[in-house]
């Protein structure tokens, strides 16, 4: 079958034709013969014809590769770091476009599973949507989103909470895309009216990821959602979230206690099940047993007995919360808090000797006593229940690469509510090739931590609302949201924008 993906070509001329110093490494030669050997193209390929290798290949592998591209090569050794960078930007560069020769490919209209089927086990769909999980994954996206519009297929990743739109296709590609990534997840093929749930293990390299896939009808077709889980990233340690050592030291003192509730509360994605599976590996020992309920179990833990809710079959919050606690376990994780039943049960076991860790969504700390009156449970049971209740949130992290130190503006203090005196230098990334230009890679955690005390818990207990209990907890020492953001701010560790973004004055 002819060739259908050719990158940045503007014609598809035989590379024996012409010069080798004027074509473009091809996609085919880049994914299926160079990416796997860990050979990279140099940035001026075109020219020098030199490619890059932290690991010498064998000389019946450069014979291979000179063969298959025709052209006379230099190889040249480079650093491990040098040729990941070399891949990433290649990755980047090569951005899929169709061949006009072949378009009858990519065409709507096959109604049968098995055209179906055939139609997503096509070799250049399929580099097509690898290729399209190496562009996410050097982005370190959390999601990928494939939307469907009057004339395009976009498709967009979520990095570091922000959505940036890495490639557009045209929309004759949509179901070619769709009818692949829905073969992968094991889905009804044919089935475009309702939507799906499927899971896809993806290998690249040595990572091992696990990616939820949602699909979702639309106007102009389905749209689809893949939710990154990398199993080799599971190891986060407390002390590498960004608590500050006071709250940490707080926070670690809680979670040791016999029994009580623990909440982790804010919007999704703001790390709440990261801070939770961090807490579990912190306390989990030999002496105790911990068991979870999740939707879905996201990262397997050792020595940790987790079950998969599944509402489905009857399995929800609540049901699988009954059964746990016959299972005589010493501490509880819920994954989420979304009833009354499932609030009622986990008291209970709070009260009766478990030491319990949930999640609400709440936009702050004192909003989670709300949520939870408002669900129908009764004060006295919280206050007595309650141990501490942590709120957090993630902004993005200035990228060490490109950070340069400026002076902060009277307008951005102003915007703040604080004087430029008390941050007179903040640091901001003018972007590089690291963090895609956009001055930020990673993020760090915002925490706001509510402890108990007799105060608080008589307020609960008479049913004070939400802001009473702020103030009385801020008068007792309480960080903020806010002012953690500001002294990460004052740390150069995010920017004021980002400040803004995510907070709000208190």
């Amino acid at each position: 079958m002819t060739e259908a993906i050719q990158i940045n070509a503007a014609t598809e001329t035989d590379a024996r034709e012409t010069p080798a110093d004027s074509s473009p490494v091809a996609l085919t030669a880049f994914s299926q013969l160079l990416e796997p050997a860990g050979i990279a193209p140099a940035l001026d390929y075109a020219t020098s014809n030199c490619l890059v290798y932290a690991n010498a290949p064998s000389l019946e592998s450069r014979a291979q590769i000179r063969f298959a591209l025709n052209a006379p090569l230099v190889f040249r050794r480079g650093t491990e770091d040098e040729v990941r960078r070399l891949l990433r930007h290649w990755r980047a560069a090569l951005s899929p476009t169709l061949d006009s020769n072949d378009e009858a490919l990519f065409v709507s209209g096959f109604d049968d599973d098995e055209s179906l089927k055939d139609l997503a086990s096509e070799a250049p769909i399929i580099r097509l949507v690898n290729h399209l999980f190496a562009r996410a994954l050097d982005l370190d996206a959390s999601d990928i989103h494939f939307e469907p519009s009057e004339t395009t297929l976009d498709v967009r990743c979520r990095v570091d909470g922000i959505m940036t739109r890495i490639e557009r296709l045209p929309l004759k590609v949509h179901t070619a895309v769709a009818s692949r990534l829905k073969l992968m997840a094991r889905l009804d093929i044919g089935e475009k009216r309702l939507p799906q749930d499927g899971r896809i293990d993806y290998k690249i390299g040595a990572k091992q990821l696990d990616m939820r896939v949602s699909t979702l009808p639309g106007v102009h077709g389905e749209s689809i959602v893949l939710r990154i889980l990398d199993r080799s990233d599971t190891a986060v340690e407390l002390v590498e979230l960004g608590m500050p050592q006071d709250l940490l030291a707080s926070y670690e003192h809680v979670v040791t206690q016999p029994h009580g509730m623990v909440l982790i509360t804010g919007p999704t994605g703001s790390g709440k099940t990261t801070t939770l599976y961090a807490t579990l590996e912190k306390i989990s020992n030999e002496t105790q047993k911990i068991i979870t309920v999740e939707d879905p179990v996201e990262y397997q833990l050792d020595g940790i007995t987790q079950i998969q809710a599944n509402a489905s079959i009857g399995l929800g919050f609540a049901e699988g919360l009954r059964s746990i606690v016959r299972q005589d376990p010493d501490i509880l994780m819920i994954g989420e808090i979304r009833d009354h039943e499932t609030a009622e049960i986990a008291i209970e076991s709070a009260l009766t000797g478990h030491l319990v860790f949930s999640t609400l969504h709440t936009n702050d700390a004192a909003g989670a006593v709300t949520r939870l009156q408002d669900m129908g449970v009764e004060g006295y049971l919280i206050s007595s229940s309650l141990l501490a209740i942590q709120a957090q949130r993630l902004v993005r992290r200035v990228c060490t690469e490109c950070a340069e130190t400026q002076p902060l503006s009277q307008d951005e203090a102003t915007v703040l509510a604080i004087a430029v005196a008390d941050c007179p230098e903040i640091r901001r990334g003018k972007g590089c090739e690291r963090c895609g230009q956009t001055g930020y890679r990673g993020r760090v955690g915002l925490y706001e931590l509510l402890l108990m005390n007799d105060e608080i818990r008589h307020q609960i207990a008479s049913g004070a609302d939400a802001n009473s209990i702020r103030e009385t907890a801020i008068k007792g020492g309480m960080r903020t949201l806010r002012k953690d953001a500001l002294d990460k701010l004052r740390a150069g560790l995010t920017t004021p924008e980002e400040v803004v973004r995510v907070t709000r004055a208190v």
